[in-house]
């Protein structure tokens, strides 16, 4: 009885899981439609709501964004729109700290995440995964030896986690591309593409 009720929560559970994030996603792209006047709101065109239109309409927004500003025109309207934002004294600083960030994680030419490390965490004999950040000059110039600067994702939840400056002598990099390291961490080790010994 007990293994066949495992095997239920084995089926269910990450179908469970699946279903609860693609629906907190959907719904949360739903809220845009809340930006759009009342009367051109699914409710009042079709006197129904939609479920999903709203995550829809975002990222035909998002697509139509990324097709316009990669023209001429576009890139001139991005200027004058970062130029103007660069005008509000707590705006600038806000949307350039995001920016820069965002930058650097989706950009093809950014360094950031581009490799996977072994550190020394929490304490000097466990290891843990880290994402290298950046190799940050100011705090080289000011230490005696090389640094690099480190991500080190939680688990099971990689989006939260820690950032520190570790000696770069005391890292070891990893042949692992970061949707390898994501995969290993997500799933607290299980999910991992080693074969079983004797195999």
């Amino acid at each position: 009885m007990k293994k066949y009720f495992l095997t239920g929560l084995l089926i269910w559970v990450p179908l469970a899981a699946t279903v609860w994030v693609l629906n907190l996603l959907i719904s949360t792209l739903d809220q845009s439609l809340l930006l759009l006047p009342t009367q051109f709101r699914p409710e009042a065109l079709f006197g129904m709501r939609i479920p999903g239109l709203g995550a829809i309409v975002t990222l035909l927004v998002i697509l139509i964004t990324g097709v316009l500003a990669a023209n001429y025109f576009g890139r001139q309207l991005l200027a004058l729109w970062e130029n103007i934002l660069a005008r509000i004294p707590v705006v600038k600083s806000i949307y350039n700290s995001v920016k820069q960030v965002s930058d650097t994680l989706f950009s093809g030419s950014g360094d950031a995440f581009r490799k996977v490390l072994l550190v020394r965490y929490p304490h000097p004999d466990a290891w843990s995964l880290a994402f290298q950040t950046n190799v940050p000059t100011m705090v080289s110039d000011t230490l005696s030896e090389d640094y690099v600067a480190v991500f080190i994702p939680t688990t099971p939840s990689p989006v939260n986690g820690f950032y520190f400056f570790v000696k770069k002598s005391e890292t070891i990099e990893l042949n692992l591309n970061v949707d390898q390291a994501l995969k290993y961490i997500v799933s607290m080790g299980v999910a991992t593409q080693e074969k079983p010994r004797g195999q």
